[in-house]
């Protein structure tokens, strides 16, 4: 029966690890920090690369140069170019409930 139960503590405290005492020796030891996630915001936000807006901008298909496209289907194709990229473009149209400024001050969390 002894050996069981020494078994069995042995292997919890194999499984389950345990932190000193609060009146040990080794719990007055200097812990180690523990390590802190980096902040997203301590950057500023970058905007689309070059190569990015001339990959919308200028398709290497020539399906745009084909299809005769009016503003607002031009508009609306950027918008959907840009948010395959990850970019939130403000589509806005004449008539919309919301002007394209409106969407300035916003932000988009990713």
């Amino acid at each position: 029966m002894d050996l069981i139960a020494r078994l069995f503590a042995w292997t919890l405290s194999a499984f389950i690890p345990r932190r000193p005492g609060r009146h040990s020796a080794a719990y007055l030891i200097e812990q180690p920090a523990p390590d802190s996630a980096a902040n997203p915001w301590s950057r500023p936000w970058t905007g689309p690369s070059a190569a990015q807006v001339r990959a919308v901008f200028r398709p290497e298909t020539s399906a745009e140069s084909t299809l005769p496209l009016s503003p607002i289907q031009r508009e609306r194709r950027w918008a959907a170019q840009f948010a395959e990229i990850g970019i939130d473009y403000p589509y806005s149209y004449p008539g919309a409930p919301f002007e394209a400024q409106a969407f300035h001050g916003a932000a988009v969390a990713a």
